[in-house]
């Protein structure tokens, strides 16, 4: 089969073609034919090396967190699949393996595909969809009535955000760039507004907020300045660094680490086919592409979500 693997870090040169062996599912393992994986920016930082101590991963490595594709062979033990079923998973931050025309995934990491989208377009919500979801159900425990605001709302993780606060329902503040404003307006979200000036505090938006939820990497300095819009008793959650809590005001803080979960990917599926999530993909390329998508993602000129398809 072919795949695309790095044998060690560095830049998009690493990035190899290959021709490997079929893999043969484990037990508790499925064997999955790929039709699209999709690039997230942490992709790079794995190929650049940035991570290698604080997620240990052997070397060499198939990018690729995120696989949609049939399933095609089943290990010992795995129940709940069945050959042909379409599905998609996402892997463990240390193992990877969608970059290819075959992977080998745990079954509990994987849920049944989306019916109301092609197969590889779902390629684009495991890892967004879980981060998310880990960022406004689990950590930040939306609420009904409670006020939300995201900055970064107009990436790949925030967008989702805006609408499982908005379905959840919540009054969602967005903060982004103009260009996404009539997009996050429609995912029901009650006001976009430009990036925050940070120094002028949260006066310059209103009341501070139940929530605030933050995609945006930021300086320590200004990481600290995101407190301060965060109500009493409220919580800040964070894909970015951390922001520091409050505990005089009883502001609490949390940081997105996002793992696989067939089930929690299953609740994202669910809302897909109801109509709740919405995904944005910018792009859809070849997987042998992925040395220009890499590229173009290390020179921010990547549009967007983009999925990597095979043929």
């Amino acid at each position: 089969m072919k795949a695309i693997r790095y044998h060690q870090f560095g830049g998009i040169e690493v990035l190899q073609a290959e021709e490997l062996e079929l893999p043969v599912p484990g037990p508790s393992q499925i064997l999955v034919k790929v039709s699209a994986t999709s690039f997230n920016p942490v992709d790079g930082h794995f190929r650049l090396g940035v991570l290698a101590e604080a997620i240990p991963t052997p070397l060499p490595i198939t990018p690729g967190l995120d696989v949609a594709g049939t399933v095609v062979g089943l290990g010992k033990g795995v129940t709940g699949f069945q050959l042909d079923d379409l599905i998609i998973g996402m892997f463990p931050l240390n193992e990877h393996g969608g970059a290819a025309e075959y992977a080998v995934i745990a079954a509990e990491f994987v849920t049944a595909a989306p019916k109301t989208l092609p197969l590889a377009d779902a390629a684009a919500l495991p890892l967004t969809g879980l981060a998310a979801r880990q960022a406004a159900i689990e950590l930040a425990n939306i609420q009904p009535g409670q006020s939300v605001l995201v900055n970064g709302a107009g990436g790949t993780v925030g967008s989702i955000v805006v609408q499982l606060a908005v379905d959840a329902g919540a009054t969602v503040t967005a903060v982004s760039d103009p260009q996404h404003a009539d997009r996050l307006l429609g995912y029901g979200t009650s006001e976009v507004i430009s990036p925050l000036d940070l120094d002028a505090g949260p006066s310059a938006v209103g009341e501070p907020f139940d929530a605030v939820i933050n995609h945006v990497r930021l300086t320590p300095e200004d990481l600290e300045k995101l407190t301060a819009y965060v109500a009493d008793g409220g919580i800040a959650v964070s894909s970015a660094g951390a922001i520091p809590a409050d505990p005089e005001r009883a502001v609490r803080t949390a940081n997105v680490w996002v793992t696989p979960n067939g089930s929690h990917l299953a609740d994202l599926v669910a809302r897909v086919e109801q109509g709740r999530i919405k995904l944005n993909i910018a792009d859809r390329r070849p997987l042998l592409e992925l040395h220009a998508v890499h590229e173009d993602a290390e020179n921010d000129k990547l549009p967007g979500k983009t999925v990597l398809t095979l043929s």
